[in-house]
């Protein structure tokens, strides 16, 4: 991936090519430190700052471990938006010094440790060995903007005491007056200025943090070095040997509230500017909203790792396609009204509950059968009866539960004993403001169910039930007129905000937002803001 020529860069109206001189390279760095001579360069050596990439499983060789967006707390559709450029007036998380400065416990704190256990240690001993190494050039190189970024940068390295001659991040305008259309074509005019300019370097290692990129950097130098060799009378420099390596790092987040609030500041920056009327037209103002997938009461993670234990394969069984839940018990698959809330005691109730028996369902769905302890204890519950869903496979759905019909009793030994607390499962989005959207209707991504009050009814202008209530027919637990409401069990599901959420199991495609987005990762400016697939699938967490 060739992002721009392999020959010099021209400047000026006549357009002459730029003079290679290390003063002239200076102007790339954002550090005062003086260059050292062309002759004294042998090997040049460029590190990538952090991770500015948008999939937080990917490999890297980054020096710092800048926090990704947290997935455990989005939707997939704001972990895209949130790596966009272009959504908020402010930019986006790679574009908000902000962010970057919250790192662990925010910048005055971790800059008098020096953001201990927030490097990459591999590659900072790589970064050593190059400081140490008198004939090597050493550049740290990112694709964040040198306005927004440079000092925090600088801050942050000089905190760990490394040193590098140059300190580079994506200038506004390049030096010869160019303009950068991505961060690839930034950082490629970049360093065919330092190769050009130390001619006598005779190896480039660069430690990249993208495939995209390392693939890119590979491309350009085979078709510079070739571009040499067929200019060999004229060519300013003899071929350079190129090396582009990755080494794995554990991705990063932010302390989740700390997120949050930062994230909601960005937010309110942009909307000050929205209402202030100077925004290009139809520029919305924004809000966090949740998404409740559903409500249960909810399992601790020792007691299931104790409950996996009951899930049986049978010899022989395909065991690749089996995903282990053991997580909760169903209260109702969708935000829970007040009206029930009410009934199991409210968020944070806790019940107890003791497995009585076990079953398989068609080989693709494991369950156990619980009741509470003591017996005879309140609880809500739309499934027929209280279940906690063991695994399931690779086409099994969680609600077949509520279809079981023959149970095993379990010996006294697996008769395992628990505590729940209600709760819900909820994930948080960024959506457009809506005028007179109260709380309980802000819940729903879909916008046909925010008819619906708080406890439970629906406006009288609902054509019929199933507007009311679309789980499938299949779905026992969805009929709330079974005649059970004095029995019902609630589930427990991860609190993480206000109730609210999306009815949970409809058709196949349960719990899927309004324009999921996928949740990877692009550079900087690599952003497709039509990268749109699936969001996320509470069948992962029920």
């Amino acid at each position: 991936m060739l992002a721009t020529a392999t020959r010099p860069a021209v400047a000026g109206p006549n357009g002459k090519a730029t003079y290679h001189t290390v003063t002239a390279l200076k102007r790339w760095s954002c550090d005062d430190k003086e260059l050292p001579a062309v002759s004294a360069i042998k090997a040049i050596h460029v590190y990538d700052f952090d991770n500015t990439r948008r999939k937080p499983s990917a490999n890297t060789t980054a020096v710092f471990a800048s926090p990704l967006p947290n997935k455990q707390l989005w939707n997939s559709a704001t972990i895209g938006q949130l790596g966009s450029p272009d959504m908020f007036l402010n930019g986006g998380w790679w574009h908000d010094s902000n962010i970057l400065a919250a790192t662990g416990e925010g910048l005055e704190k971790e800059e008098a440790r020096a953001w201990q256990g927030w490097w990459n240690e591999q590659i900072v001993e790589l970064v050593e060995s190059s400081m140490a190494q008198k004939d090597a050039l050493s550049i740290l190189l990112t694709g964040r903007s040198e306005s927004n970024f440079a000092d925090l940068v600088k801050r942050i390295i000089r905190s760990r005491r490394l040193e590098f001659d140059m300190v580079c991040l994506k200038p506004a305008i390049g030096p010869a007056g160019q303009k950068f259309k991505n961060t690839m074509e930034f950082k490629q005019e970049l360093l065919k200025d330092v190769v050009y300019t130390y001619k006598n370097a005779e190896k480039l290692h660069i430690y990249e943090d993208r495939v995209k990129h390392t693939k890119g950097f590979r491309d350009f130098f085979f078709q510079f070095n070739e571009d040499l060799i067929r200019a060999s009378t004229q060519a300013s420099r003899l071929p350079i040997t190129t090396e582009v390596i990755q080494v794995p790092e554990n991705a990063t987040s932010l302390d989740p509230v700390s997120e949050i609030a930062e994230i909601q500041k960005m937010i309110n920056t942009h909307n000050i500017q929205v209402k202030s009327g100077n925004v290009p037209p139809g520029t919305p103002p924004y809000q966090i909203k949740k998404t409740v997938f559903y409500t249960g009461y909810m399992i601790p993670a020792d007691v299931t790792e104790k409950l996996t234990s009951l899930v049986s394969i049978p010899p022989g069984a395909p065991r690749d396609d089996i995903r282990y839940l053991a997580n909760s018990i169903l209260i109702t698959p969708k935000p829970c009204p007040k009206s029930i809330l009410d009934k199991v005691g409210g968020i944070g109730a806790k019940v107890r509950w003791k497995v009585t028996a076990i079953s398989c369902f068609e080989n693709k769905l494991w369950a156990a059968r619980v009741e509470t302890v003591p017996k005879g204890t309140k609880f809500y519950s739309e499934n027929p009866v209280p279940t906690v869903v063991l695994a399931i496979r690779k086409n099994g759905r969680p609600a077949d539960a509520a279809r079981i019909v023959n149970w095993h009793p379990v010996p006294q030994e697996q008769a395992f004993e628990f505590d729940s607390v209600v709760g819900e499962k909820q994930m948080l989005r960024i959506e457009e403001e809506t005028a007179n959207e109260s709380e309980y209707e802000s819940y729903f991504p879909n916008k046909a169910h925010r008819r619906e009050d708080h406890n439970g009814r629906n406006d009288s202008s609902r054509q019929n039930r199933k507007d009311r209530d679309d789980r499938p027919g299949s779905y026992r637990g969805g009929n709330r007129d079974r005649g059970r409401g004095s029995n019902r069990h609630t589930s427990y599901a991860q609190r993480g905000g206000a109730r609210g959420g999306y009815r949970g199991d409809r058709n196949s495609g349960r719990g899927r937002g309004r324009g999921g987005g996928q949740s990877q990762y692009k550079s900087l400016d690599d952003v497709d803001n039509g990268n749109r697939g699936p969001d996320n699938n509470p069948d992962a967490f029920y």
